[in-house]
């Protein structure tokens, strides 16, 4: 039987970052992973193909919408759907061959196969080659999330689909229904709309993703709804069926009237649930707690001290750089470092046409805990590179604390706001003040000015492009 010092389960963005970290502390280390490609779902069938797909609609979506009023003239524009996803596979393969690499580097041990606790101190890897058997001094169970659904709703993979079968299609659908209104439902909306997918979006919350600022979610939805896509909102969606060429979906609107749509495909987008099939983990002294996710401590010690788990198999924000982040800490800890996370302080972001970008408090948050707040609001239609870039969609708002300053929220709807939110994390992590934030500094003209507008607003001072 083989003997590591760190076994990890899952080669996700959470996986393969705390077996590389591992690594470079001097643990020998396995990871475990039983696709035939690492990266998890993030980098196979989430965040790299669906930002690769967002990223490529999104020129085909200026070049018949913008180009001419930038005077280029390009002739007739067609869209090669083949070549669409070829291209979206191509990026992912890069990315899957860069993680082997990072593991053969870092001399970490590859084991693939389904990973399935004994009892707390012996796992069983059972691959293509057969079973293999394995103890370690410290396990990090990393095994991610998968998609969920609701009652009456069956994802069969053909015409009821997730966001992993809609990353793979091999052909452009004329019409989707997509249920849920959240991060990947409006992500997905976005990608087939723009190439001219009569998408309609069903959403159960009162405002388009539900988790952010609801002022996000109504601009967002503006927005959307402007590029055509059919939003309804406070729909109870009871039933989906296969129709064959097609799929139904049965609910009730805002005022309880039954309701059907037909579409080619029904793409559900309801969220997801803590992967934990198959892992043994009924072997063990590990708990889970409600919705099946693993519970944990603040060092992210499960029930069992030396079986560590991170991620979205935790609950949380299920947000690949929140799993990162949690790899490295469970690593450094085993090391004997004190390490921390804020998880107040990771953002969010839609990578939606604007984007949308978020980190800290929502005003609702602060409104609920009776947490008094200024309010700084500056709208990219003042903002002089939005303007020569034609992105003068969306605004920044920010929100401080009335007596010292301190930022409690940022929230960005608008071009490069995903890149943006990076400077108001920095500015909460070392609780710097809204009056610091906008004597600082900024190139102009850049979208970042539209932040030192919020800030300088948010500190009481009148802006200065407004």
């Amino acid at each position: 039987m083989e003997k590591y010092d760190i076994a990890v389960i899952g080669a996700g963005p959470g996986g393969y970052v705390a077996a590389i970290r591992s690594a470079q502390l001097g643990y020998s280390t396995v990871l475990i992973e039983k696709y035939d490609t690492l990266g998890g779902t993030c980098t196979n069938v989430g965040c790299i193909p669906s930002k690769a797909l967002l990223d490529s609609t999104h020129a085909y979506h200026d070049a018949l919408h913008k180009f001419e009023a930038q005077g280029i003239r390009t002739g007739g524009v067609s869209l090669d759907f083949e070549q669409l996803y070829r291209r979206k596979r191509e990026v992912v393969q890069k990315n899957t061959q860069g993680l082997e690499f990072l593991m053969k580097k870092n001399r970490i041990t590859i084991l693939r196969g389904k990973a399935a606790f004994t009892n707390d101190n012996t796992l069983q890897v059972t691959g293509r080659e057969g079973i293999t058997t394995l103890s370690a001094t410290h396990f990090i169970i990393a095994t991610g999330s998968k998609p969920a659904t609701i009652p009456g709703v069956a994802i069969d993979k053909e015409r009821i689909i997730s966001s992993t079968e809609a990353l793979s299609l091999k052909e452009q659908p004329k019409s989707m229904v997509i249920i849920g209104g959240g991060v990947i439902g409006v992500e997905m909306a976005s990608i087939f709309s723009r190439i001219g997918t009569a998408v309609t979006i069903l959403e159960y919350a009162g405002n388009l993703i539900p988790a952010m600022d609801q002022e996000l979610g109504k601009a967002l939805h503006k927005i959307l709804k402007k590029e055509g896509i059919d939003i309804r909102l406070q729909q109870s969606v009871y039933k989906t069926e296969n129709l064959g060429n097609t799929a139904a979906v049965w609910f009730k609107d805002e005022n309880g009237q039954e309701q059907q749509l037909e579409a080619d495909y029904v793409l559900v987008a309801v969220g997801r649930k803590p992967y934990t099939e198959g892992l043994g983990l009924e072997h063990t002294s590990v708990t889970t707690g409600r919705g099946g996710f693993i519970v944990v401590n603040e060092k992210l010690q499960t029930t069992v001290p030396h079986i560590y788990a991170i991620g979205d198999v935790t609950g949380g924000a299920m947000l690949a750089h929140k799993a990162e982040e949690e790899a490295v800490l469970v690593a450094e800890t085993i090391h004997g470092q004190q390490r921390h996370i804020h998880y107040n302080r990771i953002p969010g972001v839609v990578y939606t046409w604007p984007e949308v970008a978020a980190v800290g408090y929502t005003e609702q948050e602060l409104q609920q805990r009776n947490i008094p707040y200024n309010v700084g609001r500056f709208p990219f239609s003042a903002n002089a590179k939005a303007r020569a870039a034609m992105d003068t969609e969306g605004f920044v708002k920010v929100l401080t604390d009335p007596k010292y300053g301190e930022l409690l929220g940022v929230h960005i709807i608008g071009a490069r706001a995903a890149d943006l939110i990076a400077q108001a994390v920095i500015a909460m992590e070392y609780e710097i003040r809204d009056e610091d934030m906008f004597r600082i500094s900024y190139a102009h003209p850049t979208y970042s000015e539209a932040l030192k507008e919020a800030y300088m607003m948010a500190s009481g001072q009148p802006a200065v492009n407004l």
